[in-house]
C-alpha cells in the first residue's frame, strides 16, 4: 500500500521502549471505541503484560479490540495469556501459526513484521519497536536501540483503513467521530503510509528509499540495523555521495546477529570509495529503521534494508515531510553518532585479496537478483487464524 501523501499531521518521535511503551499504554487507557494493534512480537514479560492489561481494560469499557500477531515472532505466548484476551471479547488473529518441529520454530520466511497501533481512529503509532522488555535499557547489554512515531491527523485514517482491510473488517467511517473531526488537521507534516507485501507491493518501500537517495542534494543519513540492500539502492547511495551529498550510514557495531554485520561489511569498501561515511553503533544492539534527507524528508518504520524486509516480510514505514520532525530526528542521530558510535576508517576495511574479490562478485550478483529468487524460497502456506473464538464483548 502506498496511499499517497496526507497533509495536516502532527508527528512525534519516540526513542526506545522508555518513550514508546508508556505512551502506548496511556493512549490505550483512554480508548473508548476501537483498538487495532498489529505487531511482530508480543512477549509475556512486563511489557507484554502491561499491554495485555491495557487491552483488557479497553475491551471492558466496550471498545472493539482487534489484535494481530505474527505466528513466529509471538509463538511463545502461553495458553493462559491468549485465553485472557479471547475471554474479554478481544479478536486475536495469528498470522501463519505453525507447530514446533523438534521443539523449534521453522516458519522463518515471509513474516508479518509490521508494528502499527491505531486507537479510536484518532492516534496512531508506527515504528520498529516490538512489545517486549528487550527494548528497555534495564534489560541489560542486549537492550535494543530503536524508534517509533506517534501520529495524529488525516493519516491516522489511512492507517485505520489499512488495518481494517488486513483484518477483513468493513471499511466504514468511525461512527463516533464526525467527518470534520476525522479529517481535521493537527500539524504541519505531510505523511504517507508505504507498505511492502508479497502481492502487489513488492518494492514500494525500497523505491521510496531509492527516490530519496536520487533526490538528495545536501545530506542523507541512514540508520538501519540490518543493512544488506539490493544492488540498485547501494548504487544510488554511492552515486549520491559521488555528486557531493554527505551520505552517512549508522549500522550495527554490537550486532544481535553477527552474520548481519558480516554481510553489511562486505559493502563498506564499495561505498567508502565513493565518499560514504560509515559509523557503527557500539553501545548495544541497533534495531533502528530510520533515515532522513536534507531538511524535509524522513522515514520511520519496521523495514530493515536486507533481503528479509525488502523481498519477503510484510512491512510498513511512514514517509514524513516536515522540517521540524526532520530536525528532531537529525539531532537524535547526531547525538547517537557522536556519543555511541565509532567511525570506520578506510584502513580498517581489508584490501580485496583474490578470494575477497570473488566473494564480492558473488555478493553483488546476489544483491542484484534476490528480489526474484526470494519467490523460490520454500514457503509454508500462510494464513490467518483466530486464537480461539472471542466471547461477546461486555
Amino acid at each position: 500500500m502506498s496511499a499517497g501523501w496526507r497533509a495536516g499531521n502532527r508527528v512525534s518521535l519516540l526513542e526506545n521502549g522508555e518513550a514508546f511503551f508508556p505512551r502506548v499504554v496511556d493512549v490505550l487507557s483512554q480508548a473508548r471505541h476501537e483498538v487495532l494493534l498489529e505487531t511482530f512480537i508480543l512477549r509475556e514479560d512486563k511489557v507484554g503484560l502491561a499491554i495485555r492489561d491495557a487491552l483488557l481494560a479497553a475491551a471492558r469499557r466496550g471498545a472493539r479490540v482487534t489484535v494481530t500477531l505474527d505466528g513466529f515472532g509471538s509463538a511463545e505466548l502461553s495458553a493462559e495469556f491468549i485465553a485472557s484476551l479471547c475471554d474479554a471479547g478481544i479478536t486475536l488473529r495469528i498470522f501463519d501459526p505453525q507447530p514446533l518441529h523438534f521443539g523449534r520454530r521453522t516458519n522463518w520466511f515471509r513474516r508479518l513484521h509490521r508494528k502499527i497501533v491505531v486507537v479510536d481512529a484518532e492516534i496512531g503509532f508506527v515504528g520498529g519497536i516490538n512489545f517486549s522488555a528487550n527494548h528497555l535499557a534495564d534489560f541489560g547489554p542486549e537492550a535494543k536501540q530503536d524508534y517509533a512515531v506517534e501520529v495524529e491527523g488525516p493519516v491516522v485514517q489511512t492507517l485505520r483503513d489499512f488495518l481494517l482491510e488486513q483484518a477483513d473488517l468493513p471499511l466504514e467511517p468511525p461512527a463516533w467521530r464526525t467527518q470534520e473531526e476525522t479529517h481535521a488537521e493537527r500539524g504541519a507534516a505531510e505523511v504517507a503510509l508505504v507498505t511492502r507485501d508479497n502481492d502487489t507491493r513488492h518494492t514500494d518501500i525500497e523505491r521510496h528509499y531509492r527516490l530519496a537517495a536520487r533526490l538528495a542534494r545536501r545530506e542523507l543519513v541512514l540508520c538501519n540495523a540490518y543493512f544488506f540492500p539490493g544492488y540498485r539502492l547501494v548504487r544510488d547511495l554511492r552515486n549520491a555521495a559521488r555528486r557531493g551529498v554527505a551520505v552517512t550510514l549508522i549500522l550495527q557495531g554490537e550486532p544481535d546477529m553477527p552474520i548481519a554485520q558480516l554481510a553489511a561489511r562486505t559493502l563498506y569498501r564499495y561505498l567508502m570509495r565513493a565518499g560514504v561515511v560509515i559509523h557503527e553503533y557500539c553501545r548495544r544492539p541497533l534495531h533502528a529503521k530510520v533515515a532522513l534527507v536534507d531538511d524535509e524528508w524522513a522515514t520511520v518504520g519496521s523495514s530493515n534494508l536486507d533481503p528479509l524486509s525488502l523481498a519477503l516480510n510484510l512491512e510498513a514505514n511512514l514517509m514524513i515531510r516536515d522540517r521540524a520532525f526532520n530536525a528532531e530526528l537529525r539531532g537524535n542521530l547526531d547525538r547517537l553518532r557522536d556519543t555511541h558510535c565509532r567511525a570506520i576508517a578506510a584502513e580498517e576495511v581489508p584490501l580485496r585479496s583474490d578470494w575477497r574479490m570473488v566473494f564480492g562478485v558473488i555478493v553483488f550478483h546476489l544483491l542484484r537478483i534476490f528480489p526474484g529468487w526470494s519467490g523460490l524460497v520454500p514457503a509454508h502456506r500462510q494464513r490467518i487464524e483466530l486464537a480461539g473464538a472471542p466471547k461477546e464483548r461486555p
